[in-house]
C-alpha cells in the first residue's frame, strides 16, 4: 500500500461536441451508426465475468424503425440472480479492500475512454436503441456519463478527507467503508448516463452490484458494460442481469444480503420495491439503503413580466426534447392570460417547424417514443383529451406506429387546473396548459404547488424580481431542481445535483457527494495515546 495521500484532479465538465457538417466527430458517428445498424449482436448475462446464455431470448429493435433489429439478449431469472449474489459477495472480499485510489482509477480511465475512442460507439448505441437525436445522445451517453465518473471520483476523495476533531491525547478517525452485502441497481431506458451511474457510484466506493438494465435499453447498457470491462473493472464487481422486473428484481430484493437499492424509474415500481423490502425486513442482515428517483409532473410557471420568446423556447425544448421522455420534462404550464395569445401563437409557429423522424437524420429534432407500451399509453391520454369537452387542442395530437412509435408534439389547454392531465405523469410529448387570470397569481401558485403529488423539477419565468422571489418561495417544496428563466431539464453533473422529493423520490442528488455518502457506512475510531490505569474518578474522593 502506498504511503501517500492522493488527490483526484478537480474535474471540468466534458465539452459538448457540435457535430456540424464536415466535423470529424460527425463523420466518425455517421460511420459508427452505419456499422452498428448493419450488425446484430447477442447479449449474454454476465456473472462473475462469465457470459451466461439461458436461451430465454428477447429482441432488441430500434423504436423509430420496427425493421431495424439490433440483436437479442438472454433473460435472467431467479437462478441467475442467486448466482450473481454469490459471485458479487465473493468479489467483495477483494474489491472492498482495494485502495480507494485504485478503484477511482478504473472509472477515471473509463471516462477517458468514453471521451475518446468509445464516444462514437456509445452515442450510436443510444441513438439506435433509445431513438435519441445526436445532441440528446451527446449530452447523455457521452458528456453526462463522463462527468458522473470524473466528478464521483473527485467527490469520493473529498469525502474521505473529512475527519473529526481530536483533543490532545486522543486521535479520532473516520473510516469510510462500503456497505456489507450487495447493491441492486435498476436502471431506466431514458438515460444512458443514469444506466452508467446507478451501478458504478456504489461500486466506486467499494460496493458490489447486481445491475438490471431496463428491458428496452439492454443494447446500450451492454456497451456500457463492455467499456467498463476495458477500463479494468474486475469480474464480479458489477454483474449484468437483463430480464423482467419480477424475475430479476424479486429474488434480489428478497435476499438477506441486500444492502441497498439504487433506482430510477416509475413511482409505482419504486413503491413496490420499498414494500417488498419492508415485507422481508425481518429476514434481512442489514437495513438496506433505498435511493430512488421516480416520476414527475414538472411545471413551467410564467409571470406576466416574462420574456415571451425565452418562455417559448424553454417550453418547446423542456416539453419536447427526447419526446418528453425525461423525468424532468415539462408536462404542465401555467401561463397568464395577458401573455397567452402571444405565447400560443409563437409556440405553435415554432412547433410547425419541428421535424420528427429517424435520429440518423441529423435535421430531426424529435424521434420515436421508446416502445409499444409507451406509445399506446400516451395515445390513450391523447384520445381521452380528444373526447373531453373541457380540453382544447392547441397543437398536434396525431400519432402513428406503422414504421416507428411516433407521436406529434401535443399542446393541450384546460380550464380545470386540477384536471387529470395536470396531475398524472404521461412521460411523452404532451404538454397541458392552464391559462390563469393575471390577478389570480397567488391562487395559481397554490394550485401549482398542490395539484400534483410529484416534486421533481420546475421552472419559473419573469423579469420582475419581486415576482420571481415570490414564486421561488411559494414553490419551495414543489421541485428538487428549480430553474429561473430556463427550461426545467438539462441538469449538469457538478453544477445542478439532480433529484426530487414527494412522490418523485428520495432526493439523494445524483451527481453530488450526497449520493456517494449513501453507499458508505462510517466506522469511528478512537485511539487513546496514554490510557488511564485507575478506574476511580476524582469525585469519588472522600471529604
Amino acid at each position: 500500500m502506498s504511503n501517500a495521500i492522493f488527490r483526484v484532479p478537480k474535474p471540468n465538465n466534458e465539452p459538448v461536441l457540435a457535430y456540424r457538417p464536415g466535423s470529424p466527430e460527425r463523420a466518425a458517428l455517421k460511420a459508427k451508426l452505419a456499422e452498428m445498424s448493419a450488425q446484430e449482436i447477442e447479449v449474454p448475462i454476465i456473472i462473475g465475468g462469465k457470459e451466461i446464455r439461458t436461451g430465454n431470448l428477447a429482441e432488441m429493435r430500434a423504436p423509430h424503425d420496427h425493421n431495424l433489429k439490433l440483436g437479442v439478449y438472454h433473460k435472467a431469472g431467479r437462478k441467475e440472480v442467486e448466482m450473481a449474489i454469490e459471485a458479487a459477495l465473493e468479489a467483495r472480499k477483494i474489491w472492498a479492500d482495494l485502495p480507494w485510489e485504485q478503484r477511482a482509477s478504473i472509472f477515471l480511465k473509463a471516462a477517458d475512454l468514453l471521451s475518446g475512442p468509445w464516444r462514437a460507439t456509445l452515442n450510436a448505441a443510444t441513438m439506435l436503441c433509445q431513438s435519441k437525436t445526436v445532441f440528446q445522445a451527446e449530452i447523455d451517453s457521452a458528456c453526462e456519463t463522463i462527468d458522473f465518473w470524473r466528478f464521483n471520483a473527485y467527490y469520493m476523495s473529498q469525502i474521505i478527507t473529512d475527519q473529526p476533531y481530536s483533543p490532545q491525547g486522543v486521535w479520532n478517525r473516520l473510516e469510510y467503508r462500503p456497505l456489507e452485502g450487495f447493491i441492486f441497481a435498476a436502471t431506466p431506458f431514458n438515460f444512458a448516463s443514469i444506466a452508467a451511474n446507478l451501478p458504478t457510484a456504489p461500486a466506486m466506493v467499494g460496493n458490489v452490484v447486481l445491475w438490471k438494465p431496463a428491458s428496452s435499453a439492454v443494447y446500450t447498457a451492454y456497451w456500457i458494460y463492455q467499456l467498463l470491462k476495458e477500463a479494468g473493472l474486475p469480474d464480479g464487481v458489477i454483474n449484468f442481469l437483463p430480464g423482467s422486473g419480477g424475475e430479476v428484481g424479486d429474488p434480489a430484493l428478497e435476499s438477506p444480503d441486500l444492502a441497498g437499492i439504487h433506482f430510477t424509474g416509475s413511482t409505482a415500481v419504486f413503491q413496490g420495491m420499498w414494500k417488498k423490502v419492508g415485507d422481508t425486513i425481518a429476514q434481512k442482515k442489514y437495513y438496506p439503503r433505498i435511493v430512488g428517483e421516480t416520476g414527475g409532473k414538472d411545471f413551467i410557471f410564467a409571470h406576466n413580466s416574462a420574456d415571451v420568446d425565452a418562455l417559448v423556447t424553454a417550453t418547446l425544448r423542456g416539453a419536447f426534447e427526447y419526446q418528453g421522455q425525461k423525468c424532468s420534462a415539462a408536462s404542465r404550464a401555467y401561463i397568464p392570460q395577458s401573455l397567452w395569445t402571444d405565447f400560443s401563437t409563437k409556440l405553435t409557429g415554432e412547433l410547425a417547424q419541428v421535424k420528427m423522424g429517424d435520429p440518423t437524420d441529423f435535421t430531426n429534432f424529435m424521434t420515436a417514443v421508446i416502445d409499444d407500451g409507451s406509445f399506446h399509453k400516451i395515445a390513450r391520454y391523447i384520445d381521452h383529451a380528444r373526447e373531453d369537452d373541457d380540453i382544447e387542442f392547441v397543437y398536434g395530437g396525431n400519432y402513428d406506429s406503422s414504421k416507428g412509435y411516433f407521436i406529434e408534439p401535443t399542446v393541450l389547454r384546460t380550464a380545470d387546473p386540477r384536471h387529470m392531465l395536470m396531475q398524472e405523469e404521461i412521460f411523452g410529448p404532451v404538454l397541458t396548459v392552464y391559462v390563469y387570470d393575471d390577478d389570480k397569481f397567488d391562487e395559481t401558485l397554490e394550485l401549482c404547488d398542490t395539484t400534483s403529488p410529484y416534486g421533481l423539477t420546475g421552472a419559473i419565468f419573469g423579469q420582475d424580481r419581486l415576482a420571481l422571489n415570490k414564486m421561488s418561495e411559494r414553490l419551495r417544496n414543489a421541485a428538487g431542481n428549480f430553474y429561473l428563466n430556463d427550461k426545467p431539464t438539462g441538469a449538469v453533473v457538478g453544477q445542478q445535483p439532480f433529484g426530487g422529493s414527494r412522490a418523485s423520490g428520495t432526493n439523494d442528488k445524483a451527481g453530488s457527494a450526497m449520493n456517494l455518502l449513501r453507499w458508505m457506512t462510517v466506522r469511528t475510531i478512537k485511539e487513546t495515546m496514554v490510557p488511564p490505569t485507575d478506574w476511580r474518578y476524582p469525585f469519588m474522593e472522600a471529604e
